[in-house]
């Protein structure tokens, strides 16, 4: 009996950090107020970073896989992949370790881009011109005739999601491609997403060939996700835009929440977008989630469990564990530093040394620095994770929640 031997595995690649210049000329709108064309520089003005990414993207499709490209959107890094093109999508599931049931957000430059790829049903115009360029993707129609994605990006569904980012770099890249692109987290799946280029390289080198560095991530958790094909209209993922800020816009004021806190995996269904089924945003370390700002006492929480390094992230309410005196900064992120000290018993006895990160109060700039954080806290080496949860609400505090949610190994309400 004959047998078939399984593909090779693609070769361990050489994974290099390109930077685009904060101030490097990317385009604009060729008209004001409009949203309709994204025009490029004179091609010696862009940057040459930028014209070898998208020559990558343009070419990769020729071998038997194809490496996708990592790329900075407001939200957080995205790994890219010309979007009609099966051998291209599939680079990205390889290089991250996705599930092929999850699908694919793509990324368009501009409405001319969106418009080759699916009408716009009329519930998304306000929201459109609200909200676009940002942290809002809608889920639209598949063709069904002419389609130009490739099925791997909806993974069997009827409907797809777009976005049109608000990084000026991000639509240079797919203006430059002249394709749209998927692009998904650019992380390892399941592990937090990466809101900076060396975010990337921690999880994916040697499985892609380039990362653009454009800074950080202003916004930090992914897009909101919204269907207004159904009745009433839905988010299925909190994210950048607040549902009171979508409930605002005239047709949308009775959405609602179409989403769980929680892994819907064994639940039987396709998710109808990314973040809903599997866990998500992950660290390595053991995640304890305390929801409305509930006290937490560290040295009790570690009575038994023999965890030496111990990460505490606060959000306004929990008391420093580590003096000014006597902490030490063990290392700074964009918007956050990380305090090293020791916990002790009444006695004096050391108990664990204790990794503190102070969040601040602002819900966004917990958003902003989440993310980060949990990493930081994984390269330092923490065992176990304590997280202050912030306040729910309708606003970017739901997209704050819901990470948490699914990165917690245990929640204490």
């Amino acid at each position: 009996m004959s047998t078939t031997n399984p593909p090779p595995p693609p070769p361990k690649l050489k994974t290099r950090i390109l930077t685009i210049p904060p101030s490097s000329p990317l385009g604009s709108w060729s008209s004001p107020n409009s949203l309709q064309t994204w025009t490029l520089p004179p091609t010696p003005l862009i940057p040459p970073s930028l014209t070898l990414a998208a020559t990558a993207l343009t070419t990769s499709t020729a071998s038997s896989f194809s490496t996708p490209v990592a790329f900075p959107t407001e939200t957080v890094y995205g790994l890219g992949a010309d979007a009609t093109s099966s051998t291209a999508v599939k680079g990205i599931y390889t290089a991250k370790g996705r599930p092929s049931d999850n699908p694919l957000i793509v990324h368009v430059s501009d409405l001319s881009m969106l418009s080759t790829l699916s009408t716009i049903p009329e519930i998304y115009h306000e929201l459109i011109s609200k909200f676009w360029p940002g942290p809002l993707t809608i889920l639209l129609p598949v063709p069904t005739s002419g389609q130009l994605l490739a099925p791997e990006v909806t993974a069997g569904l009827t409907t797809f999601g777009a976005r049109m980012p608000d990084s000026p770099l991000a639509r240079a890249l797919i203006q430059l491609v002249g394709k749209p692109l998927a692009a998904p987290s650019a992380n390892a799946s399941t592990r937090p997403s990466p809101t900076k280029a060396v975010h990337v390289l921690e999880d994916l080198e040697g499985k892609i060939e380039l990362i653009l560095d454009g800074g950080d991530c202003a916004v930090g958790v992914e897009s909101t996700v919204v269907d207004g094909l159904c009745n009433p209209p839905v988010v299925l993922r909190p994210g950048g835009v607040g549902i009171e800020e979508i409930r605002q816009v005239k047709g949308w004021e009775g959405v609602v929440k179409g989403y769980k806190d929680r892994s819907e995996v064994g639940e039987g269904h396709k998710p109808r977008a990314p973040g809903m089924k599997y866990k998500h945003y992950s660290p390595r370390a053991r995640v304890v989630l305390f929801e409305g700002h509930k006290p937490v006492n560290v040295g009790k929480e570690l009575e038994g469990g023999g965890q030496k390094k111990v990460g505490v992230i606060r959000t306004g309410e929990w008391e420093g564990l580590v003096g000014e005196t006597e902490g030490r900064i063990e290392s700074e992120e964009g918007g956050f530093a990380v305090r090293q000290g020791s916990l002790r018993d009444e006695e004096g006895k050391e108990l664990a040394t204790v990794l503190d990160v102070d969040l601040g109060r602002d819900v966004k700039g917990v958003a902003h620095g989440l993310f980060a954080a949990l990493r930081e806290l994984d390269r330092l080496g923490a065992d176990i994770i304590f997280v202050e949860g912030v306040s729910d609400g309708d606003d970017i505090a739901a997209a704050v929640m819901n990470r948490l949610r699914k990165a917690a190994s245990e929640i204490r309400p």
